[in-house]
């Protein structure tokens, strides 16, 4: 505690938290730790500003030590704070799926793009679903259309079913606990999916709150990374609709071995547009 203020108070605690989170190796120790003391106190993290002489209520003080020595030992935020934002969308997350992330959005920005009207979206799928993340942010900017998720956890569809209440689209959304596509029927104008892409050897070497915390069975792609992108490729073109666009998120180097899969099962890679990092993320494909 040396160079903290002593005592219960606002400050002391976000100091010690400060310290913990830095040994810990946290890239930004100071603001998880006003994250963390906020979500303990409910509030929020302009009221800690405001007076950092004030007391730490009895009850805050012990959840907040136990949110932080999860955090120590590498639990992600997400599952601590019991959400995240993607899109324009606050979503649940807990460790039945992964942490939405900010890569993804790119493919929410490609199936836009390739819409310039809305209108033209009426069913969309979402396969893999998780929280629902793209599934959602699609549907909140298509008010027209109806959308439909898959997940093989049946964890994950009923978090999907959460999320989707908890942001207004509940009546527009069906979420379904299967294997992939096999229990589905008809055509849809879009499909997304942000499959499981990592090689299975790669993953002990992810970051620590990936590889410890995530779901083995949202991440774990097979020993080459390509198994779902397969499955997908064997499914989609019964899937698509004649005019309709798939969307696929890639991982890093993938994006020659997804175009030649799906290019055998006549589909066309359209656009691969990269993330902010650079990286070929999102895999635009159509019939022609």
């Amino acid at each position: 505690m040396s160079g903290c203020e002593p005592g219960e108070t606002i400050g002391a605690f976000l100091c010690q938290a400060g310290q913990v989170l830095r040994a810990a190796a946290v890239e930004t120790p100071r603001l998880e730790a006003r994250m963390l003391l906020a979500h303990a106190m409910g509030c929020r993290q302009e009221d800690l500003l405001r007076d950092p002489r004030a007391p730490v209520p009895a009850k805050a003080q012990a959840r907040f030590r136990e949110i932080l020595d999860a955090r120590a030992r590498n639990l992600p935020m997400a599952y601590l704070l019991g959400h995240a934002g993607f899109w324009t969308l606050d979503l649940l997350s807990t460790p039945a799926t992964l942490i939405p992330r900010g890569d993804t959005e790119t493919l929410v920005e490609v199936a836009l793009d390739a819409f310039p009207d809305r209108a033209a979206i009426s069913r969309v799928l979402d396969l893999g679903t998780g929280t629902g993340a793209l599934l959602l942010a699609v549907l909140s900017e298509c008010p027209g259309a109806f959308g439909v998720g898959v997940d093989r956890s049946a964890e994950a569809a009923a978090l999907a079913r959460a999320n989707a209440a908890r942001n207004g689209l509940a009546g527009r959304v069906a979420v379904l606990a299967g294997d992939w596509a096999a229990a589905l029927e008809g055509r849809f104008d879009l499909i997304l999916s942000n499959p499981p892409y990592i090689e299975s050897a790669a993953i002990p070497g992810l970051m620590p709150e990936v590889a410890l915390h995530e779901p083995a069975l949202a991440l774990d792609g097979g020993p080459d990374g390509l198994d779902a992108y397969r499955t997908l490729a064997a499914e989609l073109p019964r899937l698509l609709a004649p005019r309709g666009r798939a969307v696929l998120e890639l991982g890093q180097g993938q994006q020659p071995a997804v175009e030649a899969l799906m290019r055998k099962a006549g589909l066309h890679p359209l656009e691969c547009r990269a993330d902010l990092g650079g990286i070929p993320r999102a895999l635009l494909l159509g019939r022609g």
